[in-house]
This record gives C-alpha cells, structure tokens and sequence, in this order.
C-alpha cells in the first residue's frame, strides 16, 4: 500500500538552555532519544529537518546586553542631546527595553509613531475612526494633543496597553524629556531633530537612505546599535538591537550570531550517529499574518539566521490540482494517479517559475516556510519543545 502520511512536523522536548550550554549536544541529544522512545519515536531519513528557536542559540551564547550597554552606545552614535526614534514597533517584549536604553543614552526623545498601526500590524487606533475623522495617514503628521482630541485613550486590543502613555512614562522615567508625533513620512521628523534612530525592521535601509537625502545629520537603524560589545556585553555585527526579546526589565536577549558553523556540526554528528543525511537550520519568527489581529509576526530581520546548504532556494512544485483540472481533466482514478506521478516525476529540476502548471505554489525560501511551520509548532509559550524535527517536507506524490 502507498505512504498515507505526508509532512509531519514534532516538537522535541530539551532542557532548558542556560549560557554556556554545548547546543551541538544538547540538540543532537534529544533528537536521538526523542526517535528512540517506544511509542511516539521515529526513524531518522535523509532530508529530515531539524531547526531551534534563535532564543536558545542566543541564551547558550550568553547574547544579552543591558539598558546601560544600549545607552552607552546611543550617547557615543548620536551625541547624547535630542534623538528622534521613528517608527518603533509597540511591543513590550520587543522594544520596551530598547527604548529604556536610548532614552538613558539622550537628553530628550521626539517619539514619532506610524499610524494606523505599527510595521507589524499593531493598531493604535481603527483605521475606519481615522477614515471618519477624515484623517489622511499619507500626509497628516498630528501632534500629541491633536492625537488625543481625535482618538482619545486607544488601547491595544489583546494587551490592554495604551502604548502612546506607556512608551511616554518609559522614557520619562529614565530621565529625558519627551515628545511624541504621528506621521508615515520619515522626514516628518526632521524639523524637531537632524539626529534619529529609524526602528523600522524590514524597510529600514531604504527609510535611512530617504532621511539622509532630505538633510539627516546622524542617522543609524536599529540594526546599527550594538554592533560590537559595549562593557563587555553581547551583540550582532549584523543585526544589532534588531530581533531582540525582554530577557529581564533591564536587559535584553539579542538575537543570536555567529550559527552556521553550530549547524553545520550538528548535521555532521547527526550523520556521524546515524548514516542520514540531516538538515539543520536556526529560526525565529514565521513570517505569517494573523487574519483576525492583523499581525503579522515577523518583528526578526530573517526567520532563519542560519541553515544548512540543502534548505538553500525556493520550493519547484507542480499543482496537482491544475494537473487534475486541465492536462488530466479526463481521467480518473488510478490511471489519473499515475498520470499526475509520472507528471511529477519528469521533473527534471529546472525552475518552474512561470509556468502555469506551478500557478499558485508558494514563491517563498525554503528557509521562511519551513521556520514558519517551525514556529507555529513550538509555540510561544510553555510547551517545552525548543526543537522541531520535521519529516517528509521534501516529499512529494511520487515517494511511497
């Protein structure tokens, strides 16, 4: 009988990560004893996946830096005086204790808030309200007062937080002065400060090219601060304050660097216990879009920072049902079975892209899919399963 079961995808239980841990070990450890438990174990195929949260790479490398470490570095990049900080995400977790940091690190923050929403699709007011107060997002830059009058006390719908007051009182109490617009125009903040930081995550460069070109003095991304230690804290030369996480209320985990060659050694030791020939890969968050919240989950530069060379390119699939609908449309059941196999299997690797028969398979990496499955399988919270084996990604109508 042919295979009934396609992609599976497991969370595999660890211990819980402290710095200093051997990942290689530890990781390539509960795999191993995870496939061996008598009832829900499994065997270990070529092309399996296993994959880890950054928050674990991060924590066994010890990657934390403090509010002070942050606030050194702000002082020493943008002089210490007046900053603009554009277009902060609204989140407690990631950004709360950035924000503690480059408030001790100026004298004063011009606060400026995209609206309706953040990047990532927190709202601080409806859209359909602004539409009715004949507000116009694309050129309206409001004052704090004009904000307040049109919107009043908005909250966040899932956290309860109003976080125009909340990142007001959070820079307030680290000593600087405070100021806060709304606009969608990153030279909107401009005529209150020459010198900004842009926390934009995923249109950074391009924000920081247009305020250059329009008379920035001292501009520098997110990704741009802690960069290199400060006081001997943690950092990433590539992504900076970019993909962090609330590790306490004064310090924040970064996320992690420096993971190709723990993958790579995992695939090895992988291979080295069972002859298979593993993927490995590092993820964060999925990049996906809740369709009720309007989220959209992707506050880390990459869903993976690091992966071994197979989970390299984009997916090269046929769909099977505009095989069945069109090239196929006259035969059923088994002859259509082994028309559509045979289809698949004269597939010779060259890229499908445009072609009709690949109309409407998904034109992402490899890398953001399989994270973002990853993601949804371990969870956010207490389930315990840091790392996620998956089986038969690879597979398609043709493997029995």
């Amino acid at each position: 009988m042919s295979r009934m079961v396609g992609t599976v995808s497991r969370g595999v239980r660890a211990p819980i990560i402290r710095s200093g841990d051997d990942l290689v070990e530890i990781v390539t450890k509960s795999v191993l004893e995870a496939a061996a438990q008598p009832e829900d174990g499994f065997a270990i195929r070529d092309r399996d996946v296993v994959a880890m949260t950054e928050a674990i790479v991060a924590r066994a490398q010890g990657n934390y830096a403090s509010v002070d470490d942050i606030a050194a570095d702000v002082k020493e990049k943008l002089g210490g005086e007046t900053v603009g900080v554009i277009f902060p995400i609204l989140s407690r977790n990631r950004f709360a204790v950035c924000l503690r940091g480059i408030a001790k690190g100026a004298k004063k923050i011009v606060l400026m808030l995209s609206y309706p929403s953040d990047e990532v699709g927190n709202h601080l007011i409806d859209p359909d309200v602004m539409d009715e107060k004949g507000v116009d997002p694309y050129r309206d830059v409001l004052t704090l007062e004009k904000y307040r009058e049109l919107f009043g006390y908005t909250v966040h719908p899932f956290t309860g937080v109003d976080y125009v007051a909340y990142y007001m009182d959070l820079i307030r109490d680290c000593g600087a002065e405070t100021e806060v617009i709304f606009a969608n125009d990153a030279k909107a903040i401009l005529p209150y400060t020459k010198n900004v930081i842009n926390c934009d995550i995923h249109t950074r460069k391009r924000t920081k090219r247009r305020l250059i070109a329009a008379g920035a003095e001292k501009v520098f991304s997110l990704d741009e601060i802690l960069t290199a230690p400060v006081n001997g804290s943690g950092y990433n030369e590539n992504y900076g304050l970019l993909g962090t996480n609330k590790a306490t209320e004064d310090t924040v985990k970064l996320f992690p660097r420096d993971c190709q060659s723990m993958v790579e050694a995992i695939q090895k030791k992988l291979y080295d216990a069972t002859g298979k020939h593993v993927e490995v890969m590092v993820y964060g968050d999925g990049a996906f879009k809740d369709p009720v919240g309007k989220i959209w989950e992707l506050a880390d530069p990459v869903v993976s920072p690091a992966y071994t060379a197979g989970l390299e390119g984009t997916p090269n699939e046929l769909k099977l049902k505009y095989l069945a609908d069109n090239d196929f449309a006259g035969l059923n059941g088994e002859e259509l079975r082994q028309a559509i196999k045979g289809r698949i299997a004269a597939k010779d690797g060259s890229s499908l892209v445009g072609n009709m028969v690949s109309e409407g398979t998904t034109p992402r990496r490899l890398t953001d899919l399989i994270g973002s499955l990853c993601d949804l399988t371990s969870g956010s919270g207490d389930k315990g399963t840091p790392i996620v084996y998956i089986q038969g990604y690879f597979d398609n109508y043709t493997n029995d």
